[in-house]
């Protein structure tokens, strides 16, 4: 069962993320790009070390974004379109890669990884799909599609 997320609760992820991106990154070239149609949006994103890139579009209404890194080489791509979809990604280490794309409404990816040389996928349309990846280690594969 999943639960609209309170204004408050999306204001407040808005404003720490603006505070988060007026603080000094630790080092590196990290990358952030960020699209947003729609309304109601929210996106919080951190990063640590160097090579990191994180590219959300979020289209549609009232998508969440919650993406944490540390380490060399990570990347994360969102996505997301249609209405209250959230994603949470975090990731620790070297080289990870992760994905997420959902489409629909109230999609709902959930991912965490440290170690080398992992890459997750998550691929999810319609409506009210749940996707868990967690992996720690080197040379990790996931990939999940769901419609």
């Amino acid at each position: 069962m999943r639960f609209p997320i309170p204004q408050t609760l999306r204001r407040t992820a808005l404003v720490l993320s603006v505070a988060l991106a007026a603080l000094p990154v630790h080092a590196g070239s990290n990358h952030v790009t960020v699209e947003q149609w729609g309304r109601d949006h929210s996106i919080a994103t951190s990063h640590r070390g160097t090579h990191q890139r994180v590219a959300i579009t979020q289209r549609g209404r009232a998508n969440l974004s919650f993406n944490t890194q540390d380490g060399a080489r990570n990347r994360v791509t969102v996505g997301q379109s249609g209405c209250h979809n959230v994603a949470d990604t975090a990731q620790g280490g070297q080289r990870n890669i992760v994905g997420v794309a959902q489409m629909g409404c109230r999609n709902d990816a959930t991912v965490t990884q440290s170690g080398r040389r992992n890459a997750i996928g998550v691929i999810q349309t319609g409506q009210g799909n749940t996707a868990n990846a967690s992996q720690h280690g080197n040379g990790n594969v996931v990939l999940i599609i769901q419609d």
